[in-house]
């Protein structure tokens, strides 16, 4: 009957159909790029920088990368470099000794891509620098080191190997990434550097406040 065969007709269609969306969410999930930790929300953030130090930064002389430890041993063969790259890259591919042999990487900060694992950085997003002007100088090794390896926080991302070298151990009153990711970024910062009670100079807060005026 006409009606039987239309009926069929439109049960193929939307088999068809359903079938194409399985398959286009499945695509998109394989391929999905990944970041670091989803940094607090704009009001929380916006209350923790009320609530941080201002202090001028202080001791930067004695600063030394080789005083916090990293990068540590996260899991099997795999440092904390190659579990970011891991993380931070899409249908990423590793070898036995956990090096990343190939993958897809967008850099947050410039939004350059690359296949290469090697021509990132994995960049303190509280630069160690920055963290020891602020008051990680008093610190024990210990804490140093969680810092500099810390997959919990928002305070490691892969990035461009140009970006990271631009950024050097500037704060946001002196360096932002690209527009569209600088309510992420000022919102991380503001996270580690509330979690990790350390300071924050006058022109670092006035940037901090303007930036996260707008930021949901």
């Amino acid at each position: 009957m006409p009606e039987i065969r239309s009926f069929r007709r439109a049960l193929t269609a939307l088999a068809g159909a359903l079938l194409l969306a399985v398959t286009t969410l499945l695509a998109g999930a394989g391929s999905a790029q990944a970041a670091l930790p989803t940094p607090v929300s704009g009001a929380t953030a916006r209350s923790y920088l009320a609530s941080l130090t201002v202090a001028a930064e202080a001791h930067a002389d004695t600063y030394d990368r080789a005083l916090f430890p990293h990068w540590i041993t996260i899991s099997g063969t795999c440092n904390t470099r190659e579990t970011v790259l891991k993380r931070d890259g899409s249908n990423v591919v590793t070898d036995s000794a956990c090096a990343s042999v190939s993958g897809n990487w967008t850099s947050a900060y410039d939004n350059v891509t690359t296949t290469s694992a090697s021509s990132f950085d994995i960049d303190h997003l509280v630069p160690l620098a920055e963290a020891w002007r602020s008051g990680a100088w008093a610190w024990s090794t210990a804490q140093r080191q969680a810092l500099a390896n810390d997959l919990t926080r928002p305070q490691l991302i892969a990035v461009s190997a140009s970006s990271n070298r631009s950024k050097g151990d500037q704060d946001p009153a002196h360096w932002l990434p690209q527009t569209s990711y600088r309510c992420v970024y000022s919102r991380a910062w503001v996270q580690v550097k509330y979690y990790y009670g350390l300071t924050i100079d006058s022109a670092e807060k006035t940037a901090l406040t303007s930036l996260l005026s707008g930021c949901a």
